[in-house]
């Protein structure tokens, strides 16, 4: 409040009229919350004009500590700063205030002060406070993106897909970012609060926050908690018993919100799903552009020679080694957030990969990225930041070798297109699969992609007429698509295409892995001789029963065979490998009548057991951006099989729009089963009568 003589100044922030021309209202619709590059209005009521000669300035302040002071220019100045200019009409003085497309994004407070002719400050009121985010919409700022379908999308949607499985079995699982839900804006700006960098120097963390690069960079290190106070904790094997699962998550809003109630300690547990689905939030919510990708067969590096090398026994099992290895996830999740690269020659603006997951150091720190998608493609791996390992996860090289007992390798398989496929994403336009493989990389195989990978130092290899003369020997695997719980086939075919029949050993191992690759023990193996006349194909059949899986099946319900065939001598050892994922059946999740906020509304939610034994321990989760948040609700004794576990929920909508309503199953034997709903919420026009907006 400010007051001299007869005259009383009180400041309202217009919060309605801002935060809608601002695309905040979905945020908050009491704070001010504005972007940059784009003016906005504060209007101070007085009960008289101010004395002659007096006048207004205007002061911001950042920081908890006022690290940070702007003075506003009272008119348009210099490019890059604040200015504003005032209106008085009776007893109103409308301020509008212009921020400049690189400002500072932040939690500001604004004092305005009243000066006497002689410089003098007379009186002021500083409680005016407002935040800034960055300004996709906005020509000059950095994160500008001139594409309204793909800001509705990758800025304003809540709702996502996340892609996993296997490159030949995709499958999407719904996602809550839910980057407009109470309060998250406030722990997204408590995560760049609590970095290292801004611990050690506030002053210099703020002053570099007007930098998506600098701000992307920082998020990708504080979504895991490696070495700072970071929001999530990573395993990638049970237990998880002191946490909750990585599969059970369905949204980014109670990690954030646990890891902030919890005084900013780390959630237990994420996985590189997760991590991204953290990210992309945290990134939404602040004004950058963000998706959300899956790469299918994608490859770390661990020692930077751009291939992956397994190592294994005359058994075909992986050899340990205490040292860290190279390794072929089934997929990976990262994110892209589009951006102007200032700090890199042209042709690096646009997508730029941030990966949150902790894998190897960057400048001493657990974070990749930023890195330009298009650096990636044409192979320039010296541009910032971390394009080396970026490049070797959609374009590594897979060498397979076996360790003779007297210490000799011997290369069994050298796979040079393998890695790096389906790259994938949300559409746009709807819940469908994008697949932006080619923004990564040429054709493979094409004249252009050798080019791009001589000049990024991988080793270019010609094709070969020399195929395992003079047997001509060709080995693959085949199998239908499993459901997890049932007995399954893998076939294994030997063609001969020589002209004389071949003698070999056939050995088929079933292993049961993680997504990344960890072995989690043996379902079956068979070792037979075959005999394979000339012109000829051989199959072999190779079953597997619930019984011989289920034991040591991991949570991704993932199988690796591999095949070795050997002809002792006549010809190099073939050697084939397939990954087959064992589908899950979904929840049937039904949300009948009209859905208007603020009204009671139930959800019908059923799951029928598959498999040939009980299910206990079954719990059900739900969350919705704009629906409710997450709420468990837990199965009464066991689900017998082929028995059904049907509950309902009565909640109440609290805001309008296309809403989804996520739901996760998981019990002792059977987990990760998702399933979704879509909710068209309305208003409700008697709170609107009744002078209530939603």
């Amino acid at each position: 409040m400010l007051s001299y003589a007869n005259c009383q100044l009180a400041s309202y922030f217009q919060s309605h009229e801002n935060n809608l021309a601002h695309r905040t209202r979905e945020i908050d619709r009491e704070r001010l919350i504005v972007r940059r590059g784009q003016p906005f209005s504060i209007t101070l009521q007085c009960s008289d004009s101010l004395p002659p000669g007096h006048h207004l300035e205007l002061v911001l302040h950042l920081g908890k500590r006022d690290e940070v002071v702007i003075k506003v220019q009272r008119e348009h100045g210099a490019r890059g700063q604040w200015w504003f200019n005032q209106q008085g009409a009776q007893d109103e003085i409308l301020l509008n205030l212009h921020s400049p497309a690189d400002a500072v994004i932040g939690h500001y407070h604004l004092a305005v002060l009243v000066m006497s002719p002689d410089g003098r400050i007379v009186e002021r009121a500083d409680k005016i406070s407002f935040h800034m985010l960055f300004n996709p919409w906005c020509r000059d700022d950095m994160v500008y993106l001139p594409d309204e379908s793909k800001l509705q999308e990758y800025v304003m949607n809540e709702d996502g897909v996340i892609y996993m499985g296997t490159w030949d079995h995709i499958k999407g699982i719904p996602w809550n970012y839910g980057q407009f839900e109470d309060y998250v804006m406030d722990i997204c700006f408590e995560v760049l609060d609590n970095s290292p960098a801004a611990l050690k120097n506030s002053e210099m963390d703020i002053g570099n926050r007007s930098d998506p690069v600098y701000v992307g960079r920082t998020i990708t290190a504080m979504v895991n908690s490696n070495g700072d106070r970071g929001v999530l904790t990573g395993r990638w094997e049970e237990p998880y018993t002191d946490g909750v699962a990585p599969y059970r998550w369905t949204g980014s809003v109670p990690i954030l919100q646990q890891w902030s109630k919890a005084g900013v300690r780390p959630v237990k547990y994420g996985q590189c799903w997760v991590f991204a689905a953290v990210a992309c939030t945290v990134l939404r919510c602040l004004g950058i552009p963000t998706r959300t990708i899956t790469n299918f067969a994608s490859a770390h590096d661990v020692d930077g020679n751009l291939s992956i090398d397994y190592l294994l026994n005359d058994r075909l099992e992986s050899i340990d080694s205490r040292q860290r290895q190279d390794s072929s996830w089934n997929f990976h999740c990262w994110v892209e957030s589009w951006m102007r690269r200032d700090d890199l020659p042209k042709g690096n603006d646009g997508w730029q990969v941030l990966d949150p997951t902790p894998q190897e150091l960057s400048d001493g720190v657990f974070c990749c990225g930023p890195c330009p998608v298009a650096a990636i493609k044409e192979g320039n791996l010296a541009v910032k930041y971390d394009a080396p390992f970026v490049f070797a996860e959609v374009n590594a090289d897979i060498i397979y070798w076996i360790v003779q007992r007297d210490g000799q390798r011997r290369k069994l398989r050298e796979d040079h297109a393998s890695v790096g496929r389906s790259i994938s994403t949300k559409s746009v336009y709807g819940d469908d699969r994008e697949d932006v493989t080619l923004h990564y990389k040429y054709l493979e195989g094409s004249q252009k992609e050798r080019e791009v990978y001589k000049k990024a130092g991988r080793r270019v290899t010609e094709p070969s007429n020399e195929i395992a003369e003079p047997g001509k020997l060709q080995l693959s695997i085949k199998h239908a698509q499993p459901v997890f719980g049932t007995d399954f086939d893998v076939i294994v075919e030997v063609k001969n295409e020589g002209g004389r029949d071949a003698h070999a050993q056939l050995t088929m191992l079933a292993m049961a892995v993680t997504y990344n690759s960890r072995p989690r023990g043996e379902c079956q193996r068979q070792t037979i001789s075959v005999t394979v006349p000339a012109h000829k194909a051989h199959k072999e059949v190779l079953r597997l029963h619930y019984e011989d899986y289920v034991s040591c099946v991991s949570e991704h319900h993932l199988i690796r065979v591999k095949a070795l065939l050997d002809t002792s001598g006549e010809n190099e050892p073939i050697m084939a490998v397939s990954n087959i994922q064992l589908s899950t059946p979904e929840l049937l999740v039904q949300v009948p009548g009209k859905a208007v906020v603020r009204e009671p509304l139930t959800a019908f939610i059923s799951f029928t057991n598959p498999l040939p034994v009980p299910l206990k321990g079954g719990v059900f989760t739900l969350e919705g951006a704009g629906l409710l948040s997450a709420t468990q609700i837990h199965v009464n004794g066991a689900v017998a099989p082929g028995g059904t576990a049907s509950v309902e929920l009565s909640f109440s909508p609290v805001r309008t729009g296309v809403r989804k309503l996520l739901v996760d199953f998981d019990s002792d034997r059977l987990k990760d089963v998702k399933g979704v709903a879509t909710v068209v919420v309305r208003k409700n026009y008697r709170s609107v009568i009744t002078g209530l907006h939603y």
